[in-house]
């Protein structure tokens, strides 16, 4: 029945004044293109064109399928643009999980070249999950995380963002404050104090401190402390 090169093929003709033309700018030969558009009469039981002369006229029937053409194939252009963008990655929404709430100042840094260069991508970025950050990405509910907890399991790729021996925050005047790089070993004699949070989701001393060899010991005197670690308002302190 009724397909996009009929609605062409009546455009063209419109355009160009002839069938002749209209096949030129639709790459076919005439004859088939005048196949095409009597066979579409006869399904639809009515004519496209009346000839007048070596003129063809649109019969009414004509000038609504015209009509319908001038509408219809801008949008099938449109859209099979767009779904070529999609399919190039340079239009849709991507999904970014936010686990780690300090970054999201530093999300938002990161965002807003990457918008630059793909205007016609949208960032949505997702805090709250039904069943957690890990289980929205098998639900297909983002389409990456970032977390302060990463799950090594098949169909995961990890991508470590931060090194912490590239984080130095301290007042002025400390000691460690001349220090361009924090190594584990420079916090052996230091009170640390941290957020309230799960032990297994304390970064500095799982990911920081743990893999060097270095854990906390608590005695009555301050002085022989290693480490103190005080997790303030949490009830472990």
């Amino acid at each position: 029945m009724l397909e996009r090169i009929h609605l062409a093929v009546v455009q063209q003709v419109e355009k160009q004044g002839s069938l002749t033309a209209a096949a030129g700018m639709l790459h076919v030969t005439q004859s088939a293109l005048s196949h095409s558009m009597k066979k579409l009469e006869q399904q639809l039981g009515t004519e496209i064109w009346r000839r007048e002369g070596r003129n063809l006229q649109l019969t009414q029937a004509g000038q609504y399928l015209l009509a319908v053409a001038n509408r219809v194939l801008p949008q099938l252009d449109l859209a099979e643009e767009r779904l070529l963008q999609f399919a190039q990655g340079e239009r849709g929404s991507l999904r970014i999980g936010m686990e780690c709430h300090p970054c999201y100042q530093w999300l938002l840094k990161i965002v807003s070249p990457y918008l630059s260069t793909w205007p016609d991508v949208d960032v949505d970025v997702k805090q709250k999950f039904q069943f957690g950050g890990i289980g929205a990405i098998f639900g297909y509910e983002i389409d990456l995380l970032v977390t302060p907890d990463p799950l090594f399991k098949p169909g995961l790729t990890f991508e470590p963002v931060f090194d912490y021996e590239q984080v130095l925050v301290v007042a002025k005047g400390h000691a460690l404050a001349n220090l361009a790089y924090a190594k584990p070993h420079h916090l052996t004699k230091e009170i640390l104090i941290s957020y309230p949070v799960d032990v297994e989701r304390l970064d500095i001393y799982n990911q920081f401190l743990q893999p060097a060899g270095i854990t906390p010991r608590r005695h009555k005197s301050i002085e022989t402390t290693d480490i103190m670690m005080q997790m303030v308002a949490s009830g472990r302190g």
